[in-house]
């Protein structure tokens, strides 16, 4: 089946780089495969480990370089994307602010 646009997603992301604390309703550019688009973090839903996996914590309020987490993210416009699962390409995407790539993250689950 093709894929579909999103309302919005899951995902997982790691904080590669980032100068301050990233807090729900941040607005970056999500590059996935050929899409560049801006996209919100509605909720920080929670810090993990990034070995593990193990919960650290439930709805953190900010998260920090290094850091893992599971978040909500919405477009702004019309995105096509699929869980890393069902279809790896589509399913991985690089965040970018600043001309910087801040964060890296896979699909978890698409609504």
């Amino acid at each position: 089946k093709p894929p579909a646009q999103v309302k919005n997603f899951v995902a997982q992301v790691i904080i590669l780089s980032h100068p301050g604390k990233i807090r729900k309703g941040y607005s970056p550019v999500h590059d996935c495969h050929t899409a560049h688009i801006s996209c919100k973090w509605e909720t920080l839903q929670k810090k993990m480990d990034k070995r593990s996996g193990k919960v650290k914590e439930e709805n953190p309020e900010f998260l920090k370089s290094g850091d893992a987490a599971l978040v909500e993210i919405v477009p702004s416009k019309g995105l096509c994307v699929e869980s890393f699962k069902e279809f790896p390409p589509l399913g991985r995407f690089a965040v970018r602010d600043m001309r910087v790539t801040v964060a890296v993250g896979v699909i978890k689950s698409v609504v």
